[in-house]
């Protein structure tokens, strides 16, 4: 008997610690200096894009030089969370923040001319727009919710959201996100992600040097945190570079710097 109860014991000792994620390290490739890199970065085959609420400013990869820049009206374009090029157009998550009720919208600009060319209003939605993905013909937006600036009764940052949207931004799916992701947002959010070559998305909160690697359920309505990944970034927005597989983009707030990371294989 004593020999059972002290093998229960360890097992659920040994329990907790087998339901953790693995936590992997990400290698710093490069790093350039951008006073715009507040908010985020976009990144695209020769050039990156320093976002900073209603400014946007376009650097080139291979030199590290600031080549153009957009600077929007503040009033239109308060808060630009989050930019990611898609197609042959960089497509940006703008919103109120931190004004209440929140605002959404989805601004498109011609990454080649730096100028704004749409816009798709989402008004009052589940939350505060940071990140635009686009996946299989659908589009992936997170909205953000905060426990204290920005945020509105009744809803803190457990109420962030993934919506998936189809082509006339009308929603299809949604999905919350995992307690142990959530709990590294609060009191913020997520302020940016992207699905990498692998399918996965990954995911980044406001402040933490790390990245948390999700996947869409295959039953329920809570996405599946499957590893967390330490990155040399305090959260924001990132952004994959598609013509280098496995390499991301973030940004250190902090020091105004913009940040290349090769991350590792997630097996599983």
């Amino acid at each position: 008997m004593r020999a059972l109860a002290a093998a229960l014991s360890l097992a659920l000792l040994a329990a907790p610690a087998a339901a953790q994620q693995p936590v992997l390290t990400s290698e710093v490739l490069g790093r350039w200096k951008a006073p715009e890199a507040t908010q985020g970065v976009a990144v695209d085959a020769r050039h990156f894009y320093a976002v900073a609420n209603s400014r946007i400013a376009k650097y080139d990869k291979a030199t590290g030089a600031k080549v153009a820049e957009w600077s929007g009206d503040k009033a239109r374009f308060p808060h630009i969370n989050s930019c990611t090029v898609i197609g042959r157009e960089l497509v940006c998550a703008n919103s109120n923040f931190p004004e209440t009720p929140m605002t959404s919208s989805v601004e498109f600009f011609d990454p080649v001319k730096m100028v704004h060319l749409r816009t798709v209003s989402l008004g009052q939605q589940v939350g505060s727009v940071t990140w635009i993905e686009r996946k299989d013909g659908a589009w992936f937006a997170a909205f953000a919710n905060y426990d204290g600036k920005g945020g509105e009764p009744d809803r803190g940052h457990q109420h962030t959201q993934l919506v998936k949207f189809d082509d006339q931004w009308r929603r299809m799916e949604g999905w919350s996100f995992p307690l142990s992701v959530t709990e590294r947002f609060k009191p913020m959010s997520s302020s940016g992600g992207g699905f990498g070559p692998d399918g996965r998305l990954y995911v980044t909160g406001h402040d933490h040097p790390e990245l948390y690697v999700l996947e869409l359920p295959k039953g329920g309505s809570k996405l599946d945190h499957v590893a967390t990944v330490t990155a040399a970034i305090e959260g924001q927005a990132v952004a994959f570079d598609r013509s280098r597989p496995g390499v991301l983009y973030g940004i250190s707030r902090p020091n105004r710097e913009v940040v290349a990371l090769r991350l590792p294989p997630i097996r599983r």
